[in-house]
């Protein structure tokens, strides 16, 4: 399934062209998309979403023509490796490797960005899960989101990484680097950092 997307050849006659999004792909937030592992096939439709980053949960090295996309529009990469096995114990997440995600995920300056690992189920899931927490969202429907996207091969160990993950201690981190949340909740988000802040004060002061 993909986006009919009309433009013109070059001779100026209509032409359509397939977009097609990597599997699992949804939108998250405004200016923040998840999904499996783009193929060379899904570049055109990665292309109109304007990406500034990828987070990538995997060890595994990028590869090279994903690399070159990367480069042609851009985009800063951002690798965080987490395994990927089987194992169904919350202990399998890596709690500091999900907080350094998340602080890259929540600094707008990245925006629009993609988060994905390879199917765009478990590593991406417990890190959305962790943003919704960030959120205030109750657990039962950040639990449905990630089983929505993990279907059958839902973990109960993410899911329980996902309820015991203290979101307090990344607010805490996050203090270190921004001024002011602006709209935090269910709404828009837009972090303020000081520096913008000291921008406007000058700006007023002339």
């Amino acid at each position: 399934m993909g986006l009919i997307f009309e433009g013109a050849d070059a001779d100026g006659n209509g032409s359509e062209e397939i977009l097609i999004p990597p599997v699992n792909f949804s939108m998250v937030e405004d200016g923040i998309f998840r999904s499996s592992f783009p193929k060379p096939a899904n570049f055109p439709f990665l292309e109109t979403l304007n990406l500034r980053s990828i987070i990538y949960l995997c060890f595994e090295p990028y590869p090279e023509e994903n690399m070159e996309f990367l480069r042609a529009h851009n985009i800063k990469l951002f690798q965080f490796g987490i395994e990927g096995g089987k194992s169904d114990s919350s202990e399998s997440v890596p709690k500091e490797t999900i907080l350094k995600a998340l602080k890259v995920l929540v600094d707008v300056r990245n925006h629009p960005v993609l988060i994905h690992c390879r199917r765009g189920k478990h590593r991406t899931g417990c890190l959305v899960g962790c943003f919704r927490k960030l959120q205030s969202w109750c657990l039962s429907p950040v639990f449905d989101e990630y089983r929505h996207f993990a279907g059958l091969k839902a973990r109960s160990g993410d899911l329980k990484f996902i309820e015991n993950f203290d979101v307090v201690c990344l607010k805490h981190c996050l203090y270190s680097i921004i001024y002011q949340y602006h709209g935090y909740g269910l709404n828009k988000r837009r972090l303020l950092y000081e520096e913008d802040n000291i921008q406007k004060s000058q700006i007023k002061s002339n």
